[in-house]
């Protein structure tokens, strides 16, 4: 599975370096492959026959080399061959012949998967700088230092070779403060990126437009519940004329929405004053953050949670503001619900709370490497579900 951290490792030292042997050294065993077991075929009595293992060779070769450099090697083998046979005075024998022309058929299979093998390797790249581009424009890196606010992130997709999937967060800046979101779309992968592209856009175009933050708050649910109508609509009319075209009528009664029109997107949303050590909190159906101080940890529940983005028209329902304290050196833990669902083998779901409280005392960056790490060996190397963490720390002064 492809993995994405946003912040820089803050410990080099611990990373692991996987040795890699130079392209030029196995070129060079392949080629002394070729000559070995030539030179001792030619050497071996004529009832000993090594020639078959110079396909060796070009297996070996097209492991690490592109498909002109395994055709070059499967012809020196083939060379390797016709130099046995005529040290032997057999290259017209049938038997010869036959290891000719057996050898022949196999190095051209494996060029051609060779061939094929590059081919999906460049789609892939390409795939890859797409991703990584949408990810530059989507979710945009967060910055160190934004106000009196220290912020550290990392972001791991479920989905294979994808960079960005369903969950999201973003910061901007207001006249008075910093405002924080960090949400969750239902589903995972690639399958929410419209929806999570959706509410990031939305926030950045409000985010500094609304004086408090209930206003903000019911601006993206009314973003996102007129996106999904528009889901639903679309669906209707899909279905509708699917059904005009099979014969079964072309009234639009009892159509199914689109799975993507029920989605919702649980959310939490900071507003950190400048000229004041507390942070105010709006949680609509998303796992609490968690309050790192120098007392211990605290989970910051709020006592008037509100429904996710997306389902304010079923539950309509004020928005309520939360606060607590954030004093200088306080850190706060936000994540998402891939981080405390993720499961090991035996199905026991991440301790988020024991590994927090014993890495508090690190740096932003440093406690997001440890978790990071920490998660993807929990869960043997790949999760289920699109994982994000932010950290924001009050700088003291």
């Amino acid at each position: 599975m492809p993995l994405r951290q946003r912040d820089r490792d803050p410990r080099p030292r611990d990373r692991r370096r996987s040795w890699r042997p130079d392209r030029r050294v196995l070129t060079a065993l392949s080629l002394a492959l070729i000559v070995l077991i030539t030179v001792v075929d030619i050497l071996s009595p004529p009832q000993i026959h090594l020639g078959p293992l110079l396909i060796v060779a070009p297996a070996l070769t097209a492991s690490y080399a592109g498909a002109r450099a395994t055709a070059g090697v499967a012809l020196l083998a083939l060379a390797g061959l016709t130099c046995i046979g005529l040290a032997r005075d057999g290259i017209t024998t049938v038997n010869h012949e036959t290891q000719l022309g057996a050898q022949l058929a196999v190095s051209v299979l494996i060029v051609a998967v060779r061939v094929l093998r590059d081919r999906h390797e460049r789609e892939l790249a390409r795939v890859r700088s797409v991703s990584e581009a949408a990810q530059q424009v989507l979710l945009r890196p967060l910055p160190d230092r934004i106000g009196p606010l220290h912020l550290a992130s990392v972001y791991l997709a479920a989905e294979a070779e994808a960079q960005v999937g369903g969950d999201l967060y973003a910061a901007a800046r207001t006249a008075t403060g910093t405002r924080l979101l960090v949400g969750d779309v239902r589903g995972k992968g690639l399958s929410s990126l419209g929806d999570a592209a959706l509410l990031l856009g939305a926030f950045r175009a409000a985010a500094h437009l609304h004086a408090d933050l209930p206003g903000l708050a019911a601006y993206l649910d009314g973003s996102v519940c007129w996106d999904l109508a528009q889901l639903v609509d679309q669906a209707r009319r899909d279905q509708a004329r699917r059904r005009h075209l099979l014969g079964d009528g072309p009234g639009d009664e009892n159509v199914e929405p689109d799975d993507r029109a029920e989605s919702f997107i649980t959310a939490v949303l900071l507003d950190i004053p400048d000229d004041d050590t507390v942070v105010h909190l709006i949680d609509c159906g998303h796992p609490p953050p968690l309050l790192l101080h120098a007392d211990g940890l605290s989970p910051l529940m709020a006592r008037h949670a509100a429904p996710p983005l997306g389902l304010g028209e079923l539950a309509p329902t004020a928005y309520e503001v939360e606060t607590f304290p954030f004093e200088p050196g306080d850190r706060l833990l936000i994540y998402t619900d891939g981080v405390i669902e993720a499961r090991d083998a035996r199905k026991r779901f991440y301790p988020l709370t024991e590994r927090v409280a014993a890495w508090q005392s690190d740096r932003p960056s440093v406690l997001l490497h440890r978790l990071r790490r920490d998660l993807l060996a929990h869960v043997g190397g790949r999760l289920d579900d699109d994982a994000a963490m932010v950290v924001v720390e009050r700088l003291p002064g």
